[in-house]
């Protein structure tokens, strides 16, 4: 059952996140819409309907947001959708949390739509790295995929981030059985070509989609990196980028595959993170409906960001030890990828 976290004043609002399991939260997934210009068949329905924007949170609020986080001692915040380069006015947003004194790294998830326009601008503001989503370089599959999306324009998008000089872009691609799985090494080979990381995830089961059963769609990571195998020598590192992703070098390259195995190779044990949605939610787990509504205390308390913090401490003392998933029947959660927070 979801358990909605109505926040008191904490005797010590300053204090760092850590939750009842002793895990320190570090690193904030803030969603700035939850619209987008594709309709992944993994993330969302066909037909959608997205949230009216009084309910969503003005850019200045979620600058307040990251600024609360940043001072509660989050070095890492990545912005997130739906496909936050559609929001408008986002360059306003990237160059002011850009600018939080001590924020170690700002980072944003895109499906590459806008990038050809505007990496330049991006990696301007502050942004350091640059998660880019490609789950075929087929153009008929990327279609069949994503909808709506046109590889050639994605493509165009990531050589604009090269030309940009991110310190880091990294590919990340969704794999389902019989859909793509049989693109792993192809979209390695295309990592390794441009020296940037690709990352593989297992679908999430996050909302009804319709387009295909989840269950029969599924491809594990073992599976995944044994097809790898044939063609590479992946050798396990240590290295992470702050997230799930379990990193392996590709041999002779400079490329890292990860694996984000929710399924497969829980990470909860060791979980840093939280997301915020477009609307203001801070959920504690991406996979249970644990949460507090920070859009509330936002705009019950306006200039008071003691409250803001406050609420965020408290929230600690419910973020769950891990999720459910079950990839056997209907998904546990019905909220939409979109509407968590890619």
């Amino acid at each position: 059952m979801a358990t909605v976290f109505e926040p008191t004043a904490p005797s010590t609002p300053g204090a760092a996140l850590v939750d009842r399991f002793g895990r320190h939260v570090n690193y904030v997934r803030l969603s700035v819409t939850d619209r987008c210009d594709f309709r992944c068949v993994y993330c969302m329905s066909e037909d959608m309907t997205f949230l009216p924007r009084a309910q969503i949170l003005t850019l200045e609020e979620l600058l307040q947001v990251a600024r609360a986080f940043r001072e509660l001692g989050v070095a890492k915040i990545r912005l997130t959708g739906g496909e936050p380069l559609v929001r408008r006015n986002i360059l306003w947003l990237l160059e002011r949390i850009g600018e939080l004194d001590g924020l170690r790294e700002l980072v944003i998830t895109t499906n590459g739509s806008q990038l050809e326009r505007m990496a330049t601008a991006i990696r301007a503001a502050g942004v350091r790295r640059v998660n880019i989503s490609l789950d075929s370089l087929r153009p008929d599959r990327f279609r069949r995929i994503t909808r709506t999306g046109d590889l050639d324009q994605v493509l165009r998008g990531i050589d604009a981030a090269l030309a940009a000089g991110f310190e880091g872009i990294k590919l990340n691609s969704v794999v389902l059985k019989n859909r793509n799985h049989d693109e792993v090494h192809d979209l390695v080979d295309f990592a390794v070509g441009r020296g940037i990381d690709i990352s593989f995830i297992e679908e999430m089961p996050l909302g009804v989609i319709g387009d295909h059963d989840r269950a029969e769609a599924y491809y594990s990571s073992d599976a995944i990196r044994a097809d790898l195998g044939n063609h590479y020598e992946l050798l396990p590192t240590t290295e992470n980028s702050g997230g799930p992703a379990r990193y392996y070098r590709v041999q002779g390259t400079s490329t890292r595959v990860g694996f984000i195995s929710p399924h497969s190779h829980n990470f909860c044990g060791t979980c840093n993170r939280v997301r915020v949605t477009a609307e203001g939610r801070l959920l504690l787990c991406l996979g249970q409906e644990h949460s507090v509504d920070l859009r509330r205390v936002l705009r019950a308390h306006p200039g008071e960001p003691e409250a803001l913090k406050a609420a965020i401490v408290d929230a600690m003392q419910i973020k769950p030890k891990g999720h459910d998933f079950d990839l056997q029947g209907q998904p546990v959660l019905m909220r939409h990828m979109n509407m968590t927070g890619g």
